[in-house]
Protein backbone atom coordinates (compact mmCIF):
# COMPACT_ATOMS: atom_id res chain seq x y z
CA UNK A 1 0.00 0.00 0.00
CA UNK A 2 1.44 3.42 -0.93
CA UNK A 3 2.29 5.81 1.87
CA UNK A 4 0.26 9.00 1.91
CA UNK A 5 1.77 12.24 3.15
CA UNK A 6 -0.39 15.13 4.23
CA UNK A 7 0.94 18.48 3.11
CA UNK A 8 0.05 21.82 4.71
CA UNK A 9 -3.46 22.90 3.82
CA UNK A 10 -5.22 26.26 4.10
CA UNK A 11 -5.78 27.19 7.73
CA UNK A 12 -4.33 23.92 9.03
CA UNK A 13 -2.23 25.83 11.55
CA UNK A 14 -5.23 27.52 13.19
CA UNK A 15 -6.39 26.25 16.58
CA UNK A 16 -8.89 29.02 17.37
CA UNK A 17 -9.85 32.52 16.26
CA UNK A 18 -12.47 34.90 17.60
CA UNK A 19 -14.02 36.24 14.38
CA UNK A 20 -12.63 35.30 10.98
CA UNK A 21 -13.87 38.53 9.42
CA UNK A 22 -11.80 40.43 11.97
CA UNK A 23 -8.63 38.33 12.21
CA UNK A 24 -8.05 37.72 8.47
CA UNK A 25 -7.40 40.14 5.62
CA UNK A 26 -6.56 40.00 1.95
CA UNK A 27 -2.94 41.06 1.56
CA UNK A 28 -0.37 41.23 -1.25
CA UNK A 29 2.49 38.73 -1.33
CA UNK A 30 5.55 40.31 -2.96
CA UNK A 31 7.86 37.36 -3.53
CA UNK A 32 8.29 33.62 -3.32
CA UNK A 33 6.21 30.48 -3.36
CA UNK A 34 4.82 30.19 0.14
CA UNK A 35 2.98 27.35 1.88
CA UNK A 36 -0.03 27.71 4.19
CA UNK A 37 1.14 28.62 7.68
CA UNK A 38 4.16 30.62 6.50
CA UNK A 39 5.09 33.31 8.99
CA UNK A 40 5.11 36.67 7.22
CA UNK A 41 6.78 40.02 7.66
CA UNK A 42 5.56 43.29 6.15
CA UNK A 43 7.86 45.17 3.79
CA UNK A 44 8.00 48.70 5.18
CA UNK A 45 8.52 50.51 1.86
CA UNK A 46 5.64 48.85 -0.04
CA UNK A 47 3.23 47.52 2.59
CA UNK A 48 3.40 44.11 0.88
CA UNK A 49 4.21 40.88 2.66
CA UNK A 50 6.97 38.27 2.25
CA UNK A 51 8.29 35.37 4.28
CA UNK A 52 9.60 36.44 7.67
CA UNK A 53 13.39 36.83 7.58
CA UNK A 54 15.13 37.60 10.89
CA UNK A 55 18.25 38.83 9.05
CA UNK A 56 16.39 41.32 6.84
CA UNK A 57 16.26 45.08 7.31
CA UNK A 58 13.23 45.82 5.11
CA UNK A 59 10.50 45.14 7.68
CA UNK A 60 10.24 41.39 7.16
CA UNK A 61 12.53 40.87 10.14
CA UNK A 62 9.43 41.27 12.34
CA UNK A 63 6.79 38.54 12.19
CA UNK A 64 3.36 40.15 11.79
CA UNK A 65 1.06 37.61 10.10
CA UNK A 66 0.52 33.98 9.06
CA UNK A 67 -0.38 33.02 5.49
CA UNK A 68 -3.75 31.23 5.22
CA UNK A 69 -3.29 29.32 1.96
CA UNK A 70 -0.59 28.67 -0.62
CA UNK A 71 0.63 31.70 -2.57
CA UNK A 72 2.86 31.69 -5.65
CA UNK A 73 4.38 35.12 -6.16
CA UNK A 74 7.35 33.83 -8.15
CA UNK A 75 6.05 35.70 -11.21
CA UNK A 76 5.02 38.87 -9.40
CA UNK A 77 2.71 40.16 -6.69
CA UNK A 78 -0.33 38.03 -5.83
CA UNK A 79 -3.27 38.57 -3.47
CA UNK A 80 -3.59 36.16 -0.57
CA UNK A 81 -5.41 35.79 2.73
CA UNK A 82 -3.50 35.98 6.00
CA UNK A 83 -4.20 35.88 9.69
CA UNK A 84 -3.07 39.41 10.57
CA UNK A 85 -4.42 39.97 14.08
CA UNK A 86 -5.94 38.19 17.02
CA UNK A 87 -7.39 37.09 19.13
CA UNK A 88 -6.25 33.82 17.62
CA UNK A 89 -4.30 30.72 18.62
CA UNK A 90 -2.07 28.84 16.18
CA UNK A 91 -0.22 25.52 16.43
CA UNK A 92 3.49 26.35 16.54
CA UNK A 93 4.34 22.98 14.98
CA UNK A 94 2.32 23.87 11.86
CA UNK A 95 3.99 27.23 11.25
CA UNK A 96 6.38 27.44 8.31
CA UNK A 97 9.53 29.56 8.46
CA UNK A 98 11.66 30.59 5.50
CA UNK A 99 15.27 29.43 5.63
CA UNK A 100 16.56 27.75 8.76
CA UNK A 101 15.88 30.05 11.72
CA UNK A 102 17.47 29.31 15.06
CA UNK A 103 15.38 28.51 18.12
CA UNK A 104 15.88 32.06 19.54
CA UNK A 105 14.73 33.53 16.19
CA UNK A 106 11.62 31.33 16.25
CA UNK A 107 10.91 32.38 19.83
CA UNK A 108 11.30 36.04 18.81
CA UNK A 109 8.86 35.49 15.93
CA UNK A 110 6.33 33.92 18.32
CA UNK A 111 6.72 36.93 20.61
CA UNK A 112 6.21 39.32 17.68
CA UNK A 113 3.05 37.46 16.63
CA UNK A 114 1.77 37.71 20.19
CA UNK A 115 2.13 41.50 19.91
CA UNK A 116 -0.60 41.43 17.21
CA UNK A 117 -2.75 39.01 19.21
CA UNK A 118 -1.69 35.72 17.59
CA UNK A 119 -0.76 33.25 20.32
CA UNK A 120 1.37 30.21 19.49
CA UNK A 121 0.87 26.96 21.38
Amino acid sequence: MPMLTETPHPGGFLVWEAFRDYTRETITIAAGTLEPGTVLGKITASGKYAAHDPAAVDGTETAVAVLWGKADASGGDVPAVALVRGPAIVNRHDLVFGGTPTEPEITAAHTALLAVGILTR
